[in-house]
């Protein structure tokens, strides 16, 4: 299936490891120019890299997104570069998940408050695109009840609702928001390899709870992501989707 994306630009956080690093090469396998941001420089250039044969322009820029100011500035410089912005994945983290002062506040200020700076800052490019769209990674624990409940589990329910929100104040202006909600996903370097080595009763917990006896992968996450963000998902607005491995047990009305 030929997702359209070829010239169209992405714009996402978190881009050098794990869902965010799998979420960035498919769209650029897929033809799209991608903007990309993380902390890391030596990361960041080895990402580009690894992408420089791309269709597309791969561009990666080392960033804090919980820096108000280096936000705005990277998304303008973004939509400089590429001509435009039209595909928005808030991906990073700050994945604090114990309850303590310092999670809460690193939690709201780079996961929620990341989210709604890049979203306020891109907005005035994404009206100019045939094809806007807005994903925030949430989560399964933003959906239900578990063990990283706090400030983890919070803020990824605050931007589920947030997205909702965007889904209908934007819908006349032609701008789609979803967001994407990953069960356990596994990869190297990722949380849970480290609770496999610190906590492998929580681990083996987790796997247990899963009906398919295994974690999901990031490119499992990746290719529902860059489906969503793509013109032949034109209908797909105000949705929370759910990529877990059926994990979560409600029934999402």
């Amino acid at each position: 299936m030929d997702l359209q994306l070829g010239g169209l630009t992405a714009l996402v956080t978190g881009g050098t490891k794990g869902i965010g690093r799998a979420i960035v090469d498919s769209f650029a396998a897929e033809g799209a120019n991608v903007a990309f941001c993380a902390r890391n420089a030596s990361e960041i250039t080895a990402t580009e890299e690894a992408l420089s044969g791309s269709a597309g322009r791969i561009v990666g820029t080392a960033m804090d997104m919980g820096d108000a100011d280096a936000v705005a500035a990277w998304v303008a410089d973004a939509a400089s570069t590429f001509g435009g912005i039209d595909m928005v994945v808030s991906n990073v983290s700050a994945l604090a998940i114990p309850d303590t002062d310092e999670n809460w506040e690193a939690s709201l200020r780079v996961d929620l408050m990341g989210t709604v700076r890049l979203v306020k800052a891109a907005l005035p490019h994404l009206v100019q695109s045939n094809a806007a769209s807005i994903i925030a990674i949430s989560s399964v624990s933003g959906r239900e009840v578990d063990f990283a409940s706090g400030p983890y589990g919070t803020v990824k329910s605050a931007l589920i609702a947030y997205m909702a929100g965007l889904a209908f104040q934007l819908a006349d202006q032609g701008i789609r928001a979803n967001t994407v909600s990953p069960g356990n996903t596994f990869h190297e370097g990722g949380v849970w390899q480290s609770i496999e080595e610190g906590n492998p009763d929580l681990f083996n917990m987790a796997m247990g709870l899963n009906p398919t006896h295994r974690m999901g992968t990031p490119q499992e996450v990746a290719d529902t992501v860059v489906f969503v963000s793509s013109p032949r998902s034109s209908r797909t607005t105000g949705a929370n989707i759910l990529v877990d491995g059926g994990l979560s047990r409600g029934i999402q009305f």
